[in-house]
């Protein structure tokens, strides 16, 4: 089975000539947005916002569908987790960015102010180890597979606003005085630490937690001896963190993530070890060169140094995006953000963050994905196979997001032939070619009278903006996917039955008409998808 390259050509290829061009008010929209610009301009969100300005008027002032942790107005942080620079990207990484990029467009689109971050984790043991192993000092080595990441985003077409490494001076910083604001509220000490270990999760683990003598994802541990080390007063928060999650029931997701923090959380919470002082790199504790800060406490920190913190003045990155509207993360560190991270906060005093998604992982052909299999998926040779817009489509639109996904070329080929191809893009063609034929190649000027059958698609056209925005704003992305599928699977029934090369040799008015509908809706459709294939987008509003 191949991938229908003729038909699917016709969404990433330069167009001849503009369709849209004698409408280009109506072509347009405050939803769209040039492709050729990767950082999007921002505006507030007002009623003046309107996706649809010859279709429908907003019913409220919300740019997008108001939730209990979202209300749908104000400037929107959205975060991938930084990426552990200890081997090269992975499906894993593609899948969650696109996620967010997906999100972030979406809500940039309908005229949200959106920060959208990414980056990179510098530090630990497992980068030192790696480093060494290259022959490589750490730097150089972080330096070399920090810029691997920022490759695979640019690659795909990810539109974040910052990308950080926590290398960098300022975060470093930021770091420190953090640390020391959690000294001063009292909420670190002095003790010594033994246990088990993990250096791939780097993530300390119970012994009742090991799994034949492994973590809980299959990594090895080692005994760590005794040794000097800070410690975060975690069991002080085990309380508030239960109020809290009872209090904010939407504050983790989906449930089933929800219900597994609950149930760690109310198995008790032991101090956390928090500094290490058996290997180097890593932020220096402040006042005391000999230990270096635990990973996940440096890491987490990122979220609010890329805002400028401990800049929190009025008129701040920080005053005006923390706290962070949504953190979006694999549910393998879902522990570090949805027990450590409000509860370093709680201790500093600081705003959490309003809500933390954990999706699943991936699978290859329904087996586990592991360099000892040699099945590992290599996004950038997902690209150089099928292109980035169908990438994008089909890792967005093939499992429910939040759950486990399996992954084969069959799946791809199939998804990308069946709805790329021959659904959005033979219709296209099909618009198209009649419209140059038949009608200047421009929107047909002169229509007749509305059927039911004209004034029910375009209602279902008019409703994708409301639909998709619920969906988005629930952070089901492949329920917008769906709903953007079944709209064009509705235009193709529509395009059959009413058979316009018929219309043109018995009724032109009635096929001017015809044309017309279907170019609305698929004016409807290709703003819509924006946030999904921006490229493919804007090819189809170009024509």
């Amino acid at each position: 089975m191949r991938v229908n390259s003729m038909i699917l050509a016709l969404l990433t290829a330069v167009p001849a000539a503009r369709a849209f061009t004698a409408h280009t008010s109506r072509k347009l929209s405050p939803f769209a947005t040039s492709v050729a610009s990767k950082h999007h301009y921002q505006r507030p969100c007002t009623q003046s916002s309107r996706l649809f300005s010859s279709v429908v008027e907003p019913a409220t002032s919300q740019c997008t569908p108001a939730t209990s942790f979202d209300d749908g107005t104000s400037p929107f942080e959205i975060t991938t987790p930084i990426y552990y620079v200890n081997d090269k990207p992975h499906i894993g990484h593609a899948y969650t960015s696109l996620a967010c990029d997906v999100i972030a467009r979406y809500m940039r689109h309908s005229g949200r102010d959106v920060y959208f971050l990414s980056g990179t984790d510098e530090h630990g043991q497992k980068v030192e180890t790696t480093a060494k192993n290259a022959g490589m000092d750490p730097q150089s080595f972080c330096d070399e597979v920090s810029a691997s990441f920022r490759e695979l985003l640019n690659l795909l077409n990810i539109s974040n606003d910052e990308f950080i490494r926590t290398t960098e001076t300022h975060h470093k910083e930021a770091v420190q005085h953090f640390w020391k604001e959690l000294t001063a509220k009292g909420a670190i000490y002095l003790g010594s630490y033994e246990g088990w270990y993990s250096v791939r999760d780097e993530c300390y683990y119970n012994e009742s937690e090991l799994v034949d003598g492994k973590a809980p994802t299959g990594a090895e541990v080692q005994w760590v001896k005794k040794e000097d080390s800070y410690f975060f007063k975690l069991s002080d928060y085990q309380d508030k963190l239960l109020e809290y999650y009872e209090a904010n029931p939407d504050f983790i997701a989906p449930e089933s993530r929800r219900n597994e923090v609950m149930s760690f959380v109310k198995g008790g919470l032991k101090d956390l070890s928090i500094s290490r002082t058996t290997f180097d790199w890593g932020v220096p504790v402040p006042d005391d060169d000999d230990h270096v800060m635990y990973v996940w406490i440096d890491a987490l920190t990122n979220y609010m140094s890329a805002l400028g913190y401990p800049k929190m003045e009025e008129g701040s990155n920080f005053d005006k995006y923390w706290p962070a509207s949504l953190h979006v993360v694999g549910k393998d560190i879902l522990r570090f953000h949805a027990v450590y991270w409000p509860a370093f906060l709680m201790a500093a005093g600081l705003p959490l963050p309003k809500r933390i998604f954990a999706h699943g992982w991936w699978t290859k052909d329904g087996e586990k994905i592991s360099k000892s299999l040699g099945n590992v998926i290599d996004p950038v040779e997902l690209v150089d196979t099928y292109g980035v817009d169908p990438t994008r489509f089909f890792l967005m639109s093939e499992v429910t997001f939040g759950s486990d996904g399996d992954f084969s070329d069959e799946k791809m080929i199939y998804k990308v032939n069946a709805n790329l191809s021959n659904e959005l893009g033979n219709l296209n063609q099909r618009i198209m070619t009649l419209v140059f034929k038949n009608c200047g190649k421009t929107v047909p000027a002169e229509i007749g009278e509305l059927t039911e059958e004209d004034q029910a698609l375009l209602a279902t056209a008019a409703s994708l903006r409301e639909r998709t925005g619920e969906a988005i704003a629930s952070q089901s992305i492949d329920k917008y996917v769906q709903t953007m599928v079944s709209m064009v699977w509705d235009a193709n029934k529509y395009i059959d039955v009413q058979a316009p090369w018929v219309l043109k040799k018995t009724d032109t008015e009635r096929m001017n008409t015809v044309l017309y509908v279907l170019m609305e809706v698929m004016r409807h459709v290709a703003i819509l998808y924006q946030p999904l294939m921006p490229t493919s987008s804007n090819v189809i509003l170009d024509q």
